[in-house]
């Protein structure tokens, strides 16, 4: 079932549907014992629509956790309208999508799922990126090892195969600190300066007319490099 978490003290904008709250920014910072009761309080107020969600629906709520798609609360309440009080479920999803259980499944850029358990539709980068920030401060809230070059490299993964320009993946990510833009302003910067070294090795190829074992042979390089590359662009 869901873990219990204190709230947040990062705005996560993973959330299953507009009408499912959000952890308030700051709260914890100013009050840190009230908030780990409150969020104590919020798990087991929300319990038993925990297990009820886990005994109607268990692809979704059960073993392992998944992304959930953008509107399943509506979907919740119509689905099973003598079951769940609105208020209730409301807390429920909020409770579970704030468990780190959800949020690594999020980070991991697994497919959002329907009621029925079956993927539908991507995760947004922007949320991958939330999530995995957040993840990161909770394990240094515990002062376990927090890893920092590997946030860099989900946050790198995030804006690589986001296919996105750094403005338009930065009007997404609204809600970081200053750390956090930072630190992404540096990723995204090294995406983009891969992003165009690959684009002046592909203008090279293509006018070179050669194979891409021949031109690849000439730089000293491999071509699976330059096939790869290739790809992309066409997939892209």
């Amino acid at each position: 079932m869901t873990e219990s978490l204190p709230e947040s003290t990062t705005p996560i904008t993973e959330v299953v549907d507009q009408h499912v709250e959000t952890a308030s920014p700051g709260a914890v910072a100013k009050a840190p014992e009230q908030a780990k009761s409150r969020g104590k309080g919020r798990f087991a107020s929300a319990q038993p629509v925990l297990e009820k969600l886990f005994e109607l629906y268990p692809p979704l709520f059960g073993q392992r956790f998944v992304p959930l798609k953008l509107g399943i609360f509506q979907e919740l309440m119509a689905a099973q309208p003598e079951v769940f009080l609105r208020d209730d479920l409301k807390l429920a999803l909020g409770v579970h999508t704030r468990s780190t259980r959800y949020l690594q499944s999020v980070a991991a850029g697994l497919p959002r799922h329907d009621l029925d358990g079956k993927p539908v539709e991507p995760v947004a980068p922007e949320h991958v990126v939330l999530s995995c920030i957040e993840l990161f401060r909770r394990r240094q809230a515990r002062g376990a090892d927090a890893a920092p070059a590997k946030l860099r490299q989900q946050l790198l993964g995030a804006y690589h195969h986001s296919g996105m320009s750094r403005l338009d993946f930065l009007s997404r990510l609204t809600t970081l600190d200053e750390p956090m833009t930072a630190l992404m302003d540096e990723v995204m910067a090294e995406v983009d300066q891969q992003r165009a070294r690959q684009a002046a090795l592909l203008k090279a190829f293509e006018a070179s007319g050669k194979s891409a074992e021949d031109f690849a042979a000439e730089l000293g390089m491999d071509a699976s490099l330059i096939r790869n590359a290739v790809s992309q662009r066409q997939a892209g």
